[in-house]
């Protein structure tokens, strides 16, 4: 369904419905039980940002905004202490920092007590994916991962009202996003605010055995992938660059976010080796594990 017929055919939902997903507020609290929705990794993760919570960098003339919200477990109304939120963006001249140790606009923080997040940030800008390619530009946005015990890990990001792109790019026009495309409040403070609650799906547990024996090189096609475990998804990396996230389905079969995911089913063969089935959108590979940690 295209996503223009999706929000009309919506329309009566959609005046019930926020960034949660399907929440509902009864008059005294948000009820619901639909996980957030997921998007792809995108090639810029880097794990290890520091714990901070303030990631504006001094003579900025990027826009302020807050980003702030509350981490739900699954029933959409339980506030979820102590998790990780985590979150990267470009800068006002459409850059990640890919390799300094400063990890410019890159941080995490723990959620308090009642769930709560902030982040003092500023407002990411549009760029260009492929400088050859007009087609590639991507809108503003914001990534995130959460991650908490016993909750399956999100791996998501968030896109702007009215933002340049965002109608033409193949993941924030996608029906899964319509709750992530977040309004920009302007306060008293004359700061702007961005508000982002996130119900976190329950985790599906898999013997951490299984996860031994399919992290690992493996040769497919004329390429290698690499599969790394962090919490419980599953890092996916082609030729060294981190490509997806994946996470556990069920039937030793993980899959990623977003509208290109990958798709892959682990076979642990007779003879003690293991061979990934990896699909997407136009095609199917496989190969065998050479090489393990």
């Amino acid at each position: 369904m295209e996503r223009r017929d999706f929000i009309r055919n919506a329309s009566l939902t959609a005046l019930s419905m926020s960034a949660f997903g399907n929440l509902i507020w009864d008059g005294v609290h948000f009820v619901g039980d639909t996980p957030t929705t997921t998007d792809i990794l995108g090639p810029f993760y880097r794990p290890g940002a520091p714990i901070r919570n303030n990631l504006r960098l001094p003579n900025t003339k990027g826009t302020p905004i807050i980003l702030k919200g509350n981490i739900l477990k699954e029933d959409g109304k339980t506030p979820l202490k102590n998790a990780l939120v985590e979150i990267w963006h470009c800068d006002e001249n459409e850059v990640y920092d890919n390799a300094t140790d400063d990890y410019k606009y890159r941080g995490g923080q723990t959620t308090n007590s009642k769930g709560k997040y902030e982040f003092k940030t500023i407002l990411p800008v549009p760029y260009k994916a492929d400088q050859a390619d007009e087609s590639s530009w991507r809108p503003a946005h914001i990534h995130m991962r959460i991650s908490a015990p016993n909750q399956q890990d999100l791996i998501t990001q968030i896109y702007f009202e009215n933002g340049k792109y965002v109608e033409s790019d193949p993941w924030a026009s996608a029906p899964s996003a319509v709750n992530r495309i977040l309004k920009i409040t302007q306060m008293k403070s004359g700061e702007s605010e961005v508000l982002f609650n996130v119900i976190l799906g329950k985790e599906i547990p898999l013997d951490a055995k299984v996860y031994e024996k399919i992290t690992g090189l493996y040769e497919v096609d004329d390429f290698t992938v690499e599969f790394i475990k962090s919490d419980d998804a599953l890092f996916m990396k082609r030729n060294g660059q981190l490509v997806a996230n994946l996470n556990y389905v069920g039937n030793n079969t993980f899959e990623g976010g977003g509208t290109s995911f990958p798709k892959v089913h682990f076979e642990l063969l007779k003879d003690g080796s293991v061979k990934a089935n990896i699909s997407t959108k136009s095609k199917t590979y496989s190969g065998l594990k050479f090489l393990k940690y």
